[in-house]
């Protein structure tokens, strides 16, 4: 075995380095590394924290005997701890917890909304069937004459003015103290409860019951309130007396439909539908959660109503997006090439002040911007001399949101445009002018291409941004103005908006439908982004 050479001038080598210096340790010895405290204490808080919500989400999923979530939870707690307490699969210790956010906050929702895309969720169809038979048995409670009568006490299990309430009721014939909700009546332990001389509940352990000023605070929803019985449901009459009436409307297992004792009518179940229809078409209010196919996605054609209206709102959402994107490039690019010219003086000064626009919040700005607008005492009208309803007439409306989104948006662009002419050689510029090229020849062959070759990725993505614009609509028009014959689809409205108010409209909201509108959208965004894309890659392989 020859002997390491050794002699004047030559140093000794140590483990892990070598004559040319530090060489790169083997995994082994990255995996031996001291554990600091540090570490240790904020990976002890961090798997106790994971263990925690772990088993708060294992109590709601046992009740609902949901097993196949809980095996999910139970087994991606136990990947997180075998991750994190070995000193093995280190990319994966980084990787895991931005998958698991993008699962949670993005891919989760996405087929949440898709799943009830399928679906004729809305007002009137969001529970099951039971839980819509029982609606409209005790909607239909009347008070008859041999009806029970209790002496009532308005509580809540904690915030008098928000928590849901609860009636604290005693039987006259047994004194017996009972607590009802939405549930049905549970009775209290005696020795828990507090009855003053009349069957009063003055106190019980866990509730809080409401005085008369909170309760005549809410007194609608005491009406409307009602605890399911047997019989029928328990009804507040007043603030301190409750009955317990006769549902007119009962359901009828044998013929699967709702019998009105009344008059004899008889709704039978569609469950195609999801309702309760009549032989001549009426349909009651409360119905069921059922999936009605593409019928959601089919409307938007089929429907008259409705197709109409979301045609000519599609094509104003895309001249709203393509003139918000492209007004503000072009702008924010000549602002940039102004002050990337050599002769340009106080270059800093003009920059700070261009960019104030986007150093405020969006949110006020639009504000501020749809009270300029006003046709009364905007500054834009007593300003120029104008008496024009910019808010009030179609087309003014559509060029006073695009102006306000191009005073927002070229902020950005002049940011990203003046650092894209920055990375732009100057060869290439002095080389055209010494072959003749005037100024307009040179910006349009060689600055413009290169510009688009930076700027394409965020020119799609401001398009998609614009696309969805719900803010710049709706804090300055709320979509409006309206034409008389349908107050659904404003001028200025966007797909996003428009979905918004079918979703949560005072007309009641349309789930379903809304969630099938997001889908379209998101559809359409990202092929029109893939095809962007696309092009934007052969761009760059014309010029690479």
């Amino acid at each position: 075995m020859n002997a390491p050479l050794t002699g004047p001038g030559s140093a000794p080598q140590t483990p892990g380095r070598g004559p040319e210096g530090p060489q790169p340790t083997s995994r082994a010895a990255r995996s031996d590394a001291p554990v600091t405290v540090t570490g240790l204490v904020v990976k002890v808080v961090l798997l106790g924290l994971a263990a925690a919500i772990a088993v708060w989400g294992a109590f709601p999923l046992i009740e609902a005997e949901a097993w196949g979530g809980l095996a999910l939870l139970v087994a991606t707690t136990a990947g997180l701890g075998y991750l994190y307490l070995t000193r093995r699969h280190i990319p994966m210790k980084y990787l895991v917890p931005g998958t698991l956010f993008l699962i949670a906050f993005q891919v989760l929702p996405v087929l949440i909304t898709a799943a009830t895309a399928f679906t004729n969720f809305s007002d009137g169809h969001r529970g099951t069937k039971d839980e819509a038979i029982t609606a409209i048995q005790t909607a239909s409670v009347v008070r008859v004459a041999d009806s029970a009568d209790y002496t009532l006490s308005v509580a809540t299990k904690g915030d008098p003015g928000s928590d849901p309430l609860v009636f604290l009721i005693t039987d006259p014939t047994t004194g017996t103290a009972y607590a009802g909700d939405s549930d049905g009546l549970s009775p209290l332990d005696p020795a828990d409860v507090t009855v003053a001389t009349g069957g009063k509940i003055t106190a019980a352990d866990g509730y809080t019951i409401l005085n008369f000023g909170q309760a005549g605070a809410r007194s609608q929803e005491v009406t409307d309130f009602v605890v399911p019985t047997e019989a029928g449901a328990i009804r507040a009459a007043g603030l301190t007396r409750a009955y317990e009436g006769r549902a007119v409307r009962a359901y009828d297992q044998a013929c699967d439909c709702v019998r009105d004792a009344e008059t004899g009518k008889v709704w039978t179940a569609d469950e195609a539908s999801g309702s309760f229809v009549a032989d001549d078409g009426e349909t009651l209010a409360q119905g069921w959660k059922v999936g009605v196919g593409l019928a959601n996605f089919t409307r938007v054609l089929s429907d008259p109503n409705v197709s109409g209206p979301f045609l000519s709102t599609l094509i104003w959402n895309f001249a709203f997006a393509i003139g918000s994107t492209g007004g503000t490039f072009l702008l924010g690019m000549f602002c940039a090439l102004a002050l990337h010219h050599p002769r340009m003086r106080g270059t800093n000064l003009y920059r700070i002040l261009l960019i104030l626009p986007y150093a405020m919040p969006s949110f006020a700005m639009l504000l501020i911007w749809r009270d300029m607008f006003n046709t009364d005492f905007g500054l834009i009208n007593n300003l120029f001399g104008l008496d024009v309803n910019w808010l009030g007439e179609p087309w003014s409306a559509r060029l006073a949101v695009i102006m306000i989104q191009l005073w927002l948006g070229y902020p950005y662009m002049f940011l990203v445009a003046t650092g894209a002419l920055q990375s732009i050689p100057k060869e290439l510029g002095e080389a055209s002018a010494v072959d003749g090229a005037n100024p307009w020849q040179r910006f349009r062959k060689i600055t413009l291409p290169l510009l688009l070759i930076s700027l394409s990725p965020l020119l799609i993505s401001s398009f998609a941004f614009n696309f969805n614009n719900f803010n710049a609509i709706w804090l300055t028009t709320e979509g409006a103005p309206f034409p008389v014959d349908n107050p659904t689809v404003g001028a200025t409205d966007l797909l996003i908006t428009y979905t918004y108010r079918l979703a949560f409209g005072g007309q009641g909201a349309q789930f379903g439908y809304a969630a099938a509108i997001s889908i379209f959208i998101f559809a359409l965004v990202a092929t029109i982004s893939a095809i962007s894309f696309r092009r934007t890659r052969a761009q760059e392989e014309v010029w690479s």
